[in-house]
């Protein structure tokens, strides 16, 4: 059997013939990132070979490989198989240390009264701590003025954590990561098939309590507090997230009729799920909408007050899925619909998530020059989902792209501005756009863009018609979630992923997933409110309309 060995990890492992590295990895217990589950489509999971180990192995596929990268020894770890002894290089991945995640979100003025209280028996001197009417356990001494709660927005490609102070309302402290599961499956479609048997369920569970105990506990340090002393966690996600954290099997939001095995608005025993707070703490997860609008749109409905105010309103949260809800004088109607890693910057040639080296900004000036901005001011490394918006919508305002989506061809159609025409370039026989010497974007990026844009404009044509409601009708838009708070409204209009009528309405509402959490957890009266007000909202599933498939190409075009 083959020996394989993973650097700088130092790790090795022997597998069969055939095995490819991706599997030899994870057996391993070695993290090859693979945004699309190693289906060999989003060319992320690139490593190194040595001369010596390339003759050992058969490689498939080099798609997602340049010239210089082959002749370097690079290959894809999901399309590559094993035939003898090898050493496998892996890159070190310094952005995950350096992502953009939001952890503020909008929210409203929230009284008081949390679903944990304690008090203390001076005769018996202990504390009783109680959640509602219950008693959840007893404490030595004194302890009514160490009670805490926390919150956590389970993102499909990020999480962030709270600790608040329940005598008080105030915010402890907060931490952000990549989800761990994101690097086995970007999507939610793939998250579901990957953790559709017992094998699949388990890493995506332990993994992901195992991140958010480690950044509770990050927290819970700085801040000098005990963990013993948080006795409630409220888990903001999607109905697949929520699934994955509770240690259900997500196998049937993937088949029709999509069908939640959790409803959401309970409550579980925190370790028995591995949550290492209390001893006697419990998790409370948000009631959920459908399989696919889940506890995080209804933690937004609730911060952003959508179910009371007046006029007609569109919240949208954009990110791999785009779920929306339409609020009309507090009736609301709700769908989604799956816009696919590209927006994460997954799937691009050039893509990568909002950290170090990311080009987050982009723009065409007047004489043809562009305009960029890095994160952390370094020389760019890729580009991340608000720059490729960016780009896209600066590409289709200035012609440098035509309603269909192709490149105009600047050898046949003299209409670009000559600095523009010079960065349209030939590689492989089809024209790139040129940001840098080292980042581009290419007709393929451009339609993955397209697909995105195309699904989410889709969804919302479809909730306005459903309504009776005409785009000029909306008297408000809410962007929601980490990723569309770092975009801007002249993009989301220039890529007609929102309509022109929508101009001067747009609304960057931050992360109110979490900020909807922590009023949940700072008063427990939402919680059944939300929980009535969850079963009177219409979904649209879309899948059910046959006009779906003309409606979404309509939308394709910029």
């Amino acid at each position: 059997m083959p020996e394989v060995v993973f650097y700088p990890q130092n790790k090795s492992i022997n597998v069969e013939e055939g095995t490819t590295i991706l599997q030899a990895a994870r057996s391993a217990g070695v993290i090859i990132e693979s945004p699309c589950n190693g289906t060999g489509t989003c060319g992320k999971c690139k490593v190194r070979l040595d001369e010596k180990s390339l003759p050992n192995v058969l490689a498939k596929s080099r798609h997602y490989l340049s010239k210089e990268e082959e002749e370097q020894g690079y290959v894809l770890a999901c399309e590559t198989q094993i035939t003898g002894d090898i050493k496998v290089e892996l890159g070190e991945n310094k952005q995950n240390g350096t992502l953009k995640i939001l952890s503020r979100g909008h929210s409203f003025n929230i009284d008081l009264k949390p679903f944990i209280r304690k008090e203390y028996f001076v005769h018996e001197d202990v504390t009783k701590v109680f959640a509602g009417k219950e008693q959840l356990g007893i404490e030595a001494g004194d302890t009514t003025k160490e009670n805490y709660g926390a919150v956590v927005d389970i993102g499909t490609t990020t999480l962030v954590a709270s600790i608040v102070n329940l005598n008080n309302g105030d915010e402890i402290g907060t931490s952000s990561a990549l989800n761990p599961q994101a690097v086995h499956a970007q999507d939610v479609l793939s998250r579901i098939k990957f953790s559709s048997d017992a094998d699949g369920l388990k890493v995506m569970h332990s993994e992901l309590t195992d991140k958010i105990n480690s950044m509770i506990g990050k927290i819970a340090l700085r801040a000098g507090i005990s963990k013993e002393h948080i006795y409630e966690i409220v888990f903001s996600g999607n109905t697949c997230m929520l699934h994955l954290a509770s240690n259900t099997c997500p196998e049937s939001l993937g088949k029709y009729p999509y069908t939640p095995k959790i409803s959401g608005a309970a409550y579980l025993d925190a370790a028995k799920y591995n949550i290492d707070i209390s001893p006697f703490g419990i998790i409370y997860l948000p009631p959920i909408i459908s399989a696919y609008v889940g506890a995080d749109i209804v933690s937004g409905i609730l911060a952003s007050q959508l179910h009371e105010k007046d006029g007609v309103i569109l919240f949208v949260d954009i990110g791999t899925n785009g779920e929306m809800v339409l609020a009309s004088c507090g009736n609301l109607s709700a769908t989604s619909t799956a816009a696919g890693p590209a927006f994460e910057g997954m799937n691009i040639t050039c893509g990568m998530r909002a950290g170090e080296a990311a080009i987050e900004f982009f723009e065409i000036e007047e004489q043809g020059s562009i305009n960029i901005k890095v994160i952390g001011e370094t020389e760019a490394a890729g580009i991340c989902g608000s720059g490729l918006l960016d780009m896209v919508g600066e590409f289709a305002a200035h012609g440098v792209i035509k309603k269909n989506g192709q490149f105009i061809d600047p050898e046949s159609e003299n209409v670009l501005h000559p600095k523009l025409a010079e960065r349209l370039v030939r590689q492989d026989g089809k024209w790139i756009f040129k940001v840098t010497d080292k980042v581009f974007l290419s007709q393929k990026d451009i339609r993955q863009v397209q697909l995105a844009k195309g699904a989410v404009r889709a969804g919302i044509e479809f909730l306005l018609e459903n309504k009776g409601v005409r785009a000029s009708d909306v008297d408000k838009v809410l962007i929601a979630g980490s990723f569309g708070y770092h975009l801007r409204e002249k993009s989301l209009i220039n890529i007609g992923l929102l309509p022109k009528e929508f101009e001067g309405k747009v609304e960057f509402v931050g992360n109110t997933s979490l900020s909807g959490a922590k009023a949940f957890l700072l008063n427990q009266t939402y919680r059944e409110k939300m929980k009535e007000t969850v079963k009177s909202v219409e979904v649209l599933e879309l899948a059910n309309y046959k006009d779906f498939d003309r409606v979404f190409v309509r939308c394709l075009s910029f």
